[in-house]
This record gives structure tokens, C-alpha cells and sequence, in this order.
């Protein structure tokens, strides 16, 4: 039985995909996991170059277009067959976003944190930026000093194991439909129904924003157009 399943969804952004997929592969942990790409609705190429990946690497290869017709993000799609799997082997679920990159113990380092925190609900590592600057979506977490901290504020799903007694807790065919995203919606349901979140700020994972969605980027560069662009293509709900 395994004691992890860990996933990685996909839209294109094939070179930080294939970095990502080698990072979580190259993970030095004694515990067995199952490890699952979400291809969701990318490109031909990268469809193409993930299924010569999964005959490399050690991962399985779910196409989403395969399953449902909805257009890209199918986020809560992904969330719902993951916490099935995950609860029916009994096991911790990790998210590891495709533009993030992990360190060979940040996996372990996780997955030993669940066991000493039996009130866990989210668990995540702190993201950084190639300077090894705390960046997006941590920025909040600055002011701290670098170590394990139970956090109110948002947990977002970068890299964050969701522990199996969370899982067991709330049934995500609960979330809302009409959304895009759904890391703050569930990191308040996980304090609501008495768990407790920890960011851990000294365990640190490179992560390159918006990788997959680059048009995001306009939040920082022109906040106007991005306003703009996602009222009108009715994008990005949270």
C-alpha cells in the first residue's frame, strides 16, 4: 500500500513540467509513493512529450481529454480523483505544481512532518525564487523567521501534502463548480473543521510563477489588463 500518492497537473509549460517530473523522481525517501501527471489539455507536442516521458521516468500519464470534455483548468476534476485514490490506499496526498521545483529531501521532509503532526491538515514547503528569496505566493511569510509555522493565512498548493485524516474529513464533490482554484477555499475548511495548517519556511522549493498560465504574469506587470482579461474571458475564479 503506498503511504503517498503525489501529483503534478499540467498545461503545457513543457520544460518546467519535465524539471519538475525529474526533481519529485530524483526524491531520496524511504516511503513507496505513486506519482501521477493530470495532462490538462495541453498542446499536441507536449501531450506528445509527456506520454515519451512516462515510458522514461517513473510517473503515470492521466490525460484529462480522455475523461471530460471541459476546457482547461480542470482543477477540481483532478482534486476529486486524487482524494479517491488517495483515500482508498490510505494515503497522504502531495500536490507539486509544474513549475516548481523540488530539493532530493523536501518530499521526506513533508512526509515525516505528518507523522509528528497528527493535527495537520495542509503541510507545505515555502517557495523561493533562483536568489532563494521567499516570492509569490509566500510573500506574507518574510516577516518570519525561517522554521515550521502553524499559519491562518492561505496555504497554496505549489507543494503541500494534504494529510489522508483531511482527506477522509471533507468530500471535495463539496467544492464549488463554478470555480477555477481552490487552494483558499481549502486551506480555510481545514482550519474550520479543526485541523491545522504549517507552513514550513525552512524547507524552501524554487517555484517559477505561472509557468503554464503566463498571461497571469499581467498581475504584476499591468494589474488593469489582467482585471480586465479575466472579467472578460471569465478566468482564474478563486
Amino acid at each position: 500500500m503506498s503511504k503517498l500518492h503525489i501529483i503534478t497537473p499540467v498545461k503545457d509549460s513543457l520544460s518546467t513540467t519535465l524539471k519538475t517530473i525529474d526533481c519529485v523522481n530524483n526524491s531520496s525517501i524511504d516511503e513507496r509513493f505513486d506519482y501521477t501527471i493530470y495532462n490538462d489539455f495541453s498542446s499536441d507536442e507536449t501531450t506528445f512529450e509527456l506520454k515519451r516521458a512516462s515510458e522514461r521516468f517513473n510517473f503515470k500519464l492521466v490525460n484529462l481529454s480522455e475523461l471530460t470534455t471541459n476546457p482547461s483548468p480542470n482543477y477540481l476534476l483532478i482534486l476529486q480523483i486524487a482524494q479517491q485514490k488517495a483515500i482508498k490506499e490510505n494515503a497522504h496526498l502531495i500536490i507539486v505544481e509544474s513549475d516548481v521545483e523540488v530539493e532530493p529531501d523536501t518530499i521526506g521532509k513533508l512526509y515525516d512532518f505528518s507523522q509528528t503532526h497528527s493535527d495537520a491538515g495542509l503541510i507545505a514547503a515555502v517557495t523561493v525564487d533562483n536568489e532563494g528569496a521567499i516570492n509569490f505566493p509566500y510573500l506574507y511569510a518574510k516577516k518570519y523567521n525561517r522554521g515550521e509555522l502553524e499559519i491562518k493565512k492561505r496555504i497554496s498548493f505549489c507543494c503541500t501534502l494534504i494529510t489522508n485524516k483531511f482527506l477522509m474529513s471533507f468530500d471535495f464533490k463539496n467544492l464549488n463548480p463554478d470555480k477555477s482554484w481552490y487552494d483558499i477555499f481549502i486551506s480555510h475548511k481545514s482550519i474550520e473543521i479543526g485541523f491545522k495548517n504549517y507552513l514550513l519556511t525552512s524547507l524552501p522549493v524554487l517555484h517559477k510563477p505561472h509557468s503554464s498560465r503566463p498571461w497571469k504574469l499581467l498581475k504584476y506587470t499591468n494589474p488593469i489588463k489582467y482585471y480586465w482579461r479575466k472579467m472578460l474571458n471569465n478566468k482564474d475564479k478563486i
